[in-house]
């Protein structure tokens, strides 16, 4: 069996020897099975590439790739899932708040039940930073309501995933993806399992307030079509509100308590004029979603397992 390990790594070189040292210890000594380690540089500005290059000429397990420009945190890790070649994948972060001795923790959930397909790692305490902590909770009720997430399951960046979610995860083309909020289009059968969580071994996070702001609101333009039903609501809303106060002022005129001349008219007019426009946008918004979906190039489906192999023929 075959693990493959995905690390974004970003201004890190202090960490990667001990973050490299703790992973092949645990695969060796507690795991026993065979993985190989991605290092993906998110175009970092220390000597994090010269370390990746001496562990990967040290170690041929250690495979890294170098990004041209920063892309982000989630790109960086859709890019190692893309170049793995395990049975199993393992995403985590290169400060050593993922402890890697927690990884047989993982493993043991995913083969306690053959249906479970993503294990994601539940924090039994947090050590991030009061905004840190925020703006995960904003991304989390985010995906409550965008994503229909039963809100029992916690997203983390330390997850194990069968391969198939890996090969679909690469099918996906978002400008602004979130690996969390992709494994809830692509797979339903996603479970928890507590892990503990360390303090960053060095530095300060890269997530600023206003960073996380950022990402919040990329996640709800990018990946929900939330604000566009919402504003639909208001339009059709607006709609039906607006032919029943016309009725009303129909009714007040043919039974003459309107004494103004061309009042009745005036406010139909207005009332109509509104109402139609506001539910013209909500249906529109709803056909713009749609097209949005289509270019997003998301999985038709997810294919778990089958004993097909043949492609209906076009001739």
């Amino acid at each position: 069996m075959l693990y493959s390990v995905v690390v974004p790594v970003y201004n890190s070189a202090g960490m990667l020897d001990e973050l490299y040292n703790r992973i092949k210890a645990v695969f060796e000594s507690v795991i026993r099975e065979d993985f190989e380690l991605i290092l993906v540089d998110d175009f970092s500005k220390d000597d994090s590439f010269s370390v990746m290059k001496r562990l990967g000429e040290m170690d041929g397990r250690v495979k890294y790739i170098r990004l041209a420009r920063n892309h982000g945190q989630q790109k960086a890790v859709l890019c190692g899932i893309e170049h793995t070649s395990g049975d199993y994948v393992i995403t985590m972060d290169d400060d050593l708040q993922h402890p890697p001795e927690e990884i047989p923790k993982l493993i043991a959930k995913m083969e306690s039940d053959p249906d479970i397909d993503v294990v994601i790692g539940m924090y039994d305490s947090k050590k991030h930073n009061g905004i840190r902590l925020l703006g995960t909770k904003m991304l989390d009720g985010l995906s409550n309501i965008a994503f229909k997430k039963n809100k029992d399951l916690k997203l983390t960046s330390f997850r194990l995933m069968k391969s198939f979610v890996a090969d679909n995860l690469s099918e996906v083309n978002l400008k602004a993806p979130t690996v969390g909020h992709c494994l809830l289009m692509v797979d339903g059968n996603m479970v928890n399992t507590l892990v503990h969580h360390d303090a960053r071994g060095e530095g300060k996070s890269g997530y600023s307030f206003k960073k996380l702001v950022r990402a919040f609101m990329a996640n709800l333009y990018s990946n929900s079509d939330l604000p566009l039903r919402f504003i639909g609501s208001i339009g059709t809303t607006s709609f039906v509100v607006s032919m029943v106060l016309i009725i009303y002022y129909l009714i007040k005129y043919f039974g003459g308590h309107v004494g103004v001349s061309g009042f009745t008219t005036l406010v139909i007019l207005v009332l109509l004029m509104n109402g139609l426009s506001l539910f013209s946008v909500g249906i529109m918004g709803r056909y713009l979603m749609l097209a949005i979906n289509e270019i997003k190039r998301l999985p038709k489906y997810t294919v778990k397992e089958k004993n097909v192999d043949k492609k209906r023929s076009t001739d």
